[in-house]
Formats: C-alpha cells, sequence, structure tokens
C-alpha cells in the first residue's frame, strides 16, 4: 500500500486563469486580519528560544513540517543556524519529539498556524536565511485556488520574509504557480526534478518515490 500513492488529479491543465488576478490584489492590498491569541502565543516561544540561543545567528523556517523529518535533517545539516519546524498539530510534532529524539540543539519544533507566525515575523522585522514548505498538498481542484499559499492573503509575507525559498510538491502545476506568482514581484524562480533515488527529507517524497512519481521542487532567492 505505500508504494501505491496516487498520482494528483485536477480538473486544471495549467496554471489558473486567475492567478495573476488574484495575486495582484492581495500585493496590494495587505492583509489585515487580526491575530489570534494562539499565533501571538507561539511567537512568543519561537522569539524566547531564538533571544536564548543566540539572535544573531542565521535563521530557518520549516513550515508544515509535519512530523519534523525535514526540519531534523534541515538542522543537522546546518548546525550554525537556528531552525524553526512549525506545524498546527500537536500529535504530529509529539511524534516528531519521539521519533528524532533527541532533537538538535538548533532546532525548535513550534506547535503555530503558518499564517500567522509569517505575518507575526514580518511585523518583529524577522528576515530568513532559508524559508522551506516540503508539504506537498496543492489543493488540486480549480476552485480551491485561494487555498493554495500563493493564491492567499498572506502571500506577501511569505516575499517578506525573504532569504532562500524551496517549495517542493509531486504536482508540477502547482510549482508552476508558484513560479508564476513569484514574477509578478520581480522574482525569477527554478523548477527541477529531484534527482532520481535521492534521499527523500519527508515522508511524502519517500511515499511518492516508493510509487514511482517524479517529485519536483522550486528555488528562489528573495
Amino acid at each position: 500500500m505505500y508504494a501505491n500513492s496516487r498520482a494528483v488529479q485536477s480538473n486544471q491543465e495549467g496554471v489558473h486563469t486567475d492567478l495573476e488576478k488574484v495575486v495582484v490584489r492581495h500585493l496590494a492590498n495587505p492583509w489585515q486580519a487580526p491575530f489570534a491569541d494562539h499565533d501571538r502565543e507561539a511567537f512568543a516561544q519561537a522569539s524566547q528560544w531564538r533571544a536564548k540561543q543566540g539572535s544573531e545567528r542565521p535563521l530557518m523556517l520549516d513550515s508544515g513540517c509535519g512530523t519534523g523529518r525535514s526540519s531534523v535533517h534541515l538542522a543537522r545539516a546546518n548546525p550554525q543556524a537556528l531552525v524553526i519546524g512549525a506545524d498546527q498539530s500537536a500529535d504530529r510534532l509529539t511524534k516528531a519529539q519521539r521519533r528524532f529524539a533527541p532533537l538538535p540543539d538548533n532546532l525548535l519544533l513550534l506547535r503555530s498556524d503558518c499564517a500567522g507566525l509569517w505575518r507575526l515575523m514580518v511585523e518583529a522585522g524577522w528576515q530568513l536565511a532559508r524559508h522551506q514548505i516540503l508539504y506537498p498538498n496543492p489543493w488540486p481542484k480549480s476552485a480551491h485556488l485561494k487555498r493554495r499559499w500563493h493564491g492567499h492573503p498572506v502571500w506577501p509575507a511569505v516575499l517578506a520574509l525573504g532569504g532562500e525559498l524551496e517549495l517542493r510538491s509531486n504536482w508540477p502545476i502547482y510549482l508552476q504557480e508558484v513560479q508564476a506568482a513569484l514574477a509578478l514581484s520581480g522574482h525569477v524562480a527554478s523548477i527541477e526534478a529531484l534527482p532520481e533515488g535521492q534521499e527523500p527529507v519527508t515522508d511524502f517524497e519517500e511515499k511518492y518515490q516508493a510509487s514511482g512519481q517524479v517529485n519536483w521542487r522550486l528555488l528562489v532567492e528573495l
């Protein structure tokens, strides 16, 4: 069963026809939704941890980190940096604590809604050295454009956080849309297939690789 993951099914054959209209509107009208208490609590936890570890160290963010596999990989590969792995599921993060114990000293696994966390980081003037969003769910139905990060009102916050941004997915149209959304702000992104046989850094990548699907990645320097 593990190697029988289905390919993405969508009624879209290319970049969404409304993409430019949606992205331009969000770029021109900053999102003013109030912050939830849990957003502020999560950011306060991250701020305290960063101050204790050394706020001068490069900061990397693994958004939607799930069970933390990619966060642990990132932290071990960059011991000079501070890495925050953020996910909204307490259950997934608890599994990460057990699965990868002991966690690297430079890693914080944080329960947080990414949209709120990103906006609070921007408000505080935080800048990232690297930001990765490796959770591949693209909301593939055409009606779901506004549920994809690049179609969401929080998209300008992703741009404002800066650094090297990487997204991965098994649906190339999703990344082509991100590439087009970035181009509207003057950013040139590249898309490539992950090398065949490369060690997966997420459980999703491992599952898709075992199913014979191609994993794709987008890279851009913001």
